[in-house]
């Protein structure tokens, strides 16, 4: 009787041990802690770009850097702002793209460049990283927000890309504001396809050939994350100076020019748009987070490196749902800027 109410006496005082050492073991080595640690969000951050390409401080006046970095810091103003009050994501990219489409300093809208035959194609693509929704919209000039339309084209139809005279049908029928096509069409953007023209076989030179001296990709675009832990990416773009036959580059195809997903990052791209679509450049940076476990800046980094050795051309800009930032490109510049919770604020343009 004695020992068997010893036995238990030991065996409750074993149990009382062995909860006080779970109880006073080191935080960092509770599986629980960690999990949540990991799911923190350090929203609100939106990063922006406007083209990447052969842009030298040495071709630019103070005047024309000040107005580049006036017109960023414009975008990234309006669209954080979004974010500090409690918009989401999505919000925010939509906010900061439409604002560098109406700028004509940027190959977006207004002032994108132009085709073979003198007229304007527009692309956009968004994305959102919370539910992995899509749009996306190609070779259209009649609808003042591309990304608008393809934000709407994600909410408001079965199908993930538009083209072309039915995107715009879609627009009308959801009330999108529409314009004449010359509403894109600036004196500055003919002067350069007139230029390009009167060269000898204009119709092998497109806006990335060397000859064009300091050719820029003035593709805009934008990833940011919300106070609720949401990536969401979105790109608009002209496409290339003299491009032919309908051509369509990375910005409206989800995966090469864009790409969002909560549980790795958000990216936009811009660049030589045919290397982008050949690489899946921005579902690329992802899938190396995602399943070679690497960093934001590792993944998005060997992309870029993965471009150079192909001899393409171009940039991205990329968050991670941690509010780590990555913006690597292989060209003389990059139009880029981004702003954080912490008050920090970058914008750059050159190398």
């Amino acid at each position: 009787m004695y020992s068997s109410f010893k036995f238990l006496l030991l065996l409750c005082l074993s149990f009382l041990f062995a909860c006080t050492q779970v109880e006073n073991a080191p935080l960092e080595n509770h599986s629980i802690a960690t999990d949540i640690d990991s799911l923190s969000s350090s929203g609100p951050v939106l990063v922006i770009h406007g083209g990447a390409g052969s842009m030298q401080r040495k071709n630019f006046s103070t005047e024309q850097e000040k107005q580049y970095r006036t017109a960023l810091n414009f975008a990234l103003t309006e669209g954080f702002n979004l974010l500090k009050n409690g918009g989401t994501a999505s919000e925010a990219v939509i906010k900061a793209i439409q604002i560098l489409e109406a700028d004509s300093l940027f190959n977006a809208g207004v002032g994108a460049v132009l085709t073979h035959e003198k007229t304007v194609s527009l692309d956009a693509s968004f994305m959102d990283g919370a539910t992995g929704q899509a749009g996306a919209v190609s070779g259209i000039n009649k609808v003042k927000s591309p990304i608008e339309l393809a934000y709407t084209i994600m909410n408001h139809s079965p199908h993930v890309m538009l083209s072309g005279k039915g995107a715009e049908q879609f627009a009308e029928l959801h009330g999108l504001a529409s314009v004449a096509p010359e509403y894109f069409i600036t004196q500055s953007k003919l002067n350069q396809i007139n230029k390009v023209l009167s060269q000898k076989d204009s119709m092998s030179l497109s806006f990335y050939d060397p000859n064009i001296k300091a050719s820029k990709m003035g593709t805009v675009g934008a990833v940011a994350l919300d106070q609720s832990g949401n990536l969401a990416a979105g790109t608009s773009t002209g496409g290339m100076t003299n491009k032919k036959h309908g051509r369509i580059g990375d910005s409206p195809i989800i995966g090469a020019g864009t790409y969002a997903d909560n549980a790795s990052c958000a990216v936009s791209a811009t660049g030589h748009g045919e290397f982008f679509i050949r690489n899946v450049v921005a579902y690329d940076i992802a899938a190396q987070m995602k399943y070679k476990n690497l960093t934001l800046k590792e993944a998005a980094q060997t992309s870029i490196d993965g471009l150079s050795k192909l001899d393409g051309l171009g940039g991205v800009i990329a968050l991670d749902r941690n509010g780590n930032i990555a913006m690597p490109f292989n060209t003389n510049g990059m139009f880029r800027a981004y702003a954080k919770a912490n008050g920090e604020v970058v914008i750059e343009l050159f190398d």
